[in-house]
């Protein structure tokens, strides 16, 4: 069970080194989407920085993950991208919802396991150095 966080972070930063990577470089095959996610899709490239944009994260996030390097905060910088691909399947493409399940569980795990790097951001009531003043 101790490996389980290990074996769970590589895979889950494979999946978006992976994923981010082939948005730049299309080696994967793209399934047939219907019209709904297409437009999703178009309104994202019409933009001409939010697909380019989440695909860095997207290979920067996975290469901290697979390196093991500042894991905590790659987690929480991809959690919106997996929420966002979670709702994507749950609203516009039911067929890849399972998925969006497991990459939006494996985030969740990760998160929990990496819990107490987080306690520190969990002050109610901060105050700024007496150095930055």
């Amino acid at each position: 069970m101790k490996h389980v966080p290990t074996i769970a972070r590589y895979l889950f930063g494979l999946i978006f080194f992976v994923f981010g990577l082939n948005k730049f470089l299309q080696f994967l095959p793209q399934p047939e989407l219907s019209e709904a996610p297409m437009a999703f899709f178009g309104a994202l490239m019409a933009t001409g920085y939010m697909f380019p944009f989440i695909a860095v994260v997207e290979i920067l996030a996975g290469a901290l993950l697979l390196a093991n390097r500042f894991v905590p905060v790659a987690l929480v910088v991809v959690a919106p991208v997996t929420l966002h691909i979670l709702l994507f399947h749950i609203f516009l493409d039911s067929s890849g919802l399972v998925m969006g399940i497991a990459v939006f569980a494996l985030n969740l795990y990760l998160l929990f396991a990496y819990k107490k790097y987080y306690y520190p951001f969990l002050v109610a009531s901060a105050t700024p150095d007496k150095d930055s003043e």
